[in-house]
């Protein structure tokens, strides 16, 4: 993909300046140091080499930091994929997820070139919220298990259930209770590092606290399990022509979409949260799709992680004052050259020291702090939230969030569909029955307790001008009442043109007078309107 000549130099201009490229490189060092740890936990909580967390940092800085879109925001592997790539290579194997985020990196693009970027800023907030809650929860639970070195379940309502037994065998067995010790004051260092002298927090608290839990266990001899090494060369697996062949599978497409809209709206809802920590140019959203679908694809041909733009690395990024994209850029080199010069070191670090980042890190997602507010100002949105995070613990990644997008159309649906009925007399007897407001099948059931409820040996007129929208089964259904509800020798019911969205009234037969001078048919027009789809009955 070639880069036109304005894009560079709007992009690295600024570098001419001896301060600017002063800053995007000491920002780059900070990302660096934020993003290693990261990158390895959460390789090895996803079930893959340590190796391939860093490989996707790597193409995340090198590749993805060169291509317009956001010239802030960092990529790389995410702890919100973590708990679908785990499942991924549970039921396909390793050798088939470089095929899956392949295809996921493909689809961004052409989603990114079809100008959908936009539309993924339209999904719920309570829906992203949920997923994060239950992506959270997950790795929480998922994370206690590797922090004491234990197997952990498979499904998320396994790991949950099996904590109980899980902190009785930590208690009877050393070994364990040596993890979990590990874990839990990498917990505390992360959770006391903001309070610790400035002159220490020039180093980030993920980078501080792995340091200390290895250099602690190195000191004294503990038995815990460390990462293992295997080199990137032998890592590094591309994907067969029988995995590629094996993308035609219902499973294998169906956790691709998954692995393409999860990153997608993390991405984009990412570069949103980055745009507002800054004055430098504005996010391009289909620009940055179709980059981070490059980054994907090319990550799916090397087999490694799917990659995301990641919020932690990215506001690093901004803080440590980078204003262009070399300090991303950088960040890749600095760990390629890690990779490279240094792979001794990822095999000395302890895993229950990353499980303690990645249960820190999980606790994050967990918007605890917001769940108040939101319960208050709206009990829906806090019921969405709930649900899906609850969806994605006792189920999967994929069905929670299908789950929260459905709940949520719901209660839009719901929310907009507001019809008044209206009973008053008329000269001589009449009754007038008014509908305003859209009519839909969601508040069909009141509308028809209603009308049903009226006497059936009077005159009665429908009214449907104040109707702004009819939906095909409240047309059905006011047809079936108009058809049956009068007795026998009596007037049949009259009906009244709807508004605007509602077509006027058409007869089978002439020869009754219809409401409006219309002929109608027993009472019943051909049709009483449009069809649609929102609303009911307040």
């Amino acid at each position: 993909m070639s880069l036109p000549r304005s894009y560079l130099r709007s992009t690295f201009g600024g570098l001419r300046r001896p301060h600017v490229l002063r800053q995007d490189l000491l920002a780059s060092l900070v990302v660096f140091l934020v993003a290693l740890p990261l990158c390895v936990g959460v390789a090895v909580a996803s079930g893959v080499p340590a190796e391939l967390g860093l490989v996707t940092g790597i193409v995340g800085g090198l590749v993805v930091g060169f291509l317009p879109g956001s010239s802030l925001q960092v990529s790389g592997p995410a702890a919100g994929l973590t708990v679908l790539v785990f499942e991924a290579v549970q039921e396909f194997g390793l050798g088939m997820l470089g095929a899956i985020v392949l295809l996921a990196g493909a689809l961004q693009i052409g989603l990114g070139l079809l100008r959908c970027g936009r539309w993924f800023r339209a999904i719920s907030g309570s829906v992203v919220q949920g997923m994060l809650a239950g992506i959270g929860l997950v790795l929480i639970f998922g994370q206690l298990y590797t922090m004491a070195g234990a197997h952990q379940p498979r499904s998320g309502l396994g790991k949950l259930l099996g904590v109980p037994g899980l902190v009785v065998d930590a208690v009877r067995s050393p070994g364990m209770a040596t993890g979990v010790a590990v874990g839990l004051g990498t917990i505390a260092v992360l959770v006391l590092w903001p309070r610790v002298p400035a002159r220490l927090r020039v180093v980030p608290a993920p980078l501080a606290a792995v340091a200390l839990a290895t250099g602690v266990t190195a000191a004294l001899g503990a038995d815990v399990a460390h990462v293992t090494v295997r080199g990137l060369t032998e890592a590094i697996r591309p994907p067969g022509l029988d995995d590629l062949a094996a993308l035609g599978g219902v499973a294998a497409l169906g956790t691709a979409l998954a692995f393409t809209l999860i990153a997608s709206a993390e991405s984009l809802f990412s570069a949103a949260a980055v745009d507002r920590m800054h004055n430098g140019p504005r996010t391009h959203y289909d620009k940055e799709l179709v980059a981070q679908g490059v980054g994907n694809s090319l990550c799916g041909l090397l087999g490694a992680l799917p990659m995301t733009a990641v919020i932690v690395r990215s506001s690093a990024n901004v803080a440590a004052g980078a204003t262009t994209s070399l300090s991303r850029i950088l960040h890749g080199a600095w760990l390629l050259l890690f990779t490279a010069l240094l792979p001794v070191a990822i095999g000395a670090i302890p895993l229950a020291a990353l499980a303690g980042v990645l249960v820190h890190a999980g606790c994050k997602l967990v918007p605890v702090r917001e769940i108040g507010p939101l319960l208050r100002r709206d009990r829906g949105e806090a019921l969405i939230l709930g649900a899906t995070a609850v969806a994605i613990v006792t189920t999967n990644l994929f069905e929670g969030v299908i789950l929260g997008v459905v709940l949520a159309v719901a209660k839009s649906a719901w929310d907009t569909s507001h019809v008044h009925v209206d009973v008053r007399e008329k000269d001589r007897g009449h009754l007038v029955v008014a509908l305003s407001g859209t009519a839909t099948f969601l508040r069909l059931p009141r509308v028809l307790e209603t009308l049903e409820a009226l006497p059936k040996d009077r005159p009665i007129e429908l009214d449907l001008s104040g109707v702004s929208h009819l939906d095909l089964a409240c047309q059905t259904a006011l047809e079936g009442w108009a058809l049956r509800h009068n007795q026998a020798g009596c007037e049949p019911v009259r009906l009244t043109s709807g508004g605007p969205g509602v077509p006027a009234p058409r007869s089978r037969n002439a020869g009754l007078p219809g409401p409006a001078g219309g002929p109608v048919t027993d009472g019943v027009p051909e049709s009483l309107g449009a069809t649609g789809s929102d609303a009911g009955s307040r």
